[in-house]
């Protein structure tokens, strides 16, 4: 009997062992695969979004206090800060706290239209962003719209987030110039 109860735990002992040995085989080569898919790259694309104030300085980190019916002073742009031109788009998320609103729910933004298409909720440079290049303010000035931040706001973060995203304009043409029909455009 007890050489049954031995050879039942060799065994169980001799599977745990290949088990281990399995998963330590397939554990490195995921790890092979995700070092291989990183090596080979084919050109990169930096920005940085700027948000400043009307005096030139940088927009505060920690926000600004509001109350209803404020204009607040915020210049955001985008700078080309790689060798190669592209194509930009904006998105402008609204929220309070960590919930997301309709899009001008509490603010109220002077979009420069002249410069920024809007189509499927992204805001389009129209126009090439060439290497070095900072573009025009896609808004300047933030209204706090003082009939829908009511009491239900108060003591609340209201958030404005700004995304960008760029794709290549070199051997990328467009649709009738319009710089949302690019391709490569990622998924949200």
């Amino acid at each position: 009997m007890l050489g049954k109860i031995k050879g039942k735990i060799f065994i169980a002992a001799l599977m745990a062992c290949v088990m281990s040995f399995i998963a330590t085989s397939t554990l490195a080569y995921y790890q092979a695969v995700g070092t291989a898919t990183n090596v080979v790259t084919s050109g990169e694309i930096r920005m940085k979004i700027h948000e400043r104030t009307d005096a030139g300085t940088e927009f505060p980190t920690e926000g600004v206090y509001i109350t209803p019916g404020d204009v607040v002073s915020k210049r955001v742009s985008v700078e080309n800060i790689c060798d190669h031109p592209f194509y930009l788009r904006v998105k402008i998320v609204y929220g309070v706290d960590s919930e997301q609103l309709p899009s001008e729910e509490c603010f109220k933004l002077n979009i420069d239209r002249e410069h920024w298409v809007l189509h499927d909720g992204w805001y389009y440079y129209a126009g090439i962003v060439q290497a070095g290049q900072t573009t025009p303010d896609v808004f300047s000035h933030v209204e706090i719209v003082g009939s829908k931040v009511d009491n239900r706001y108060l003591g609340k973060t209201l958030t404005l987030t700004v995304k960008a995203q760029a794709v290549q304009s070199e051997n990328n043409p467009l649709t009738d110039g319009k710089t949302y029909t690019a391709s490569g455009w990622p998924a949200e």
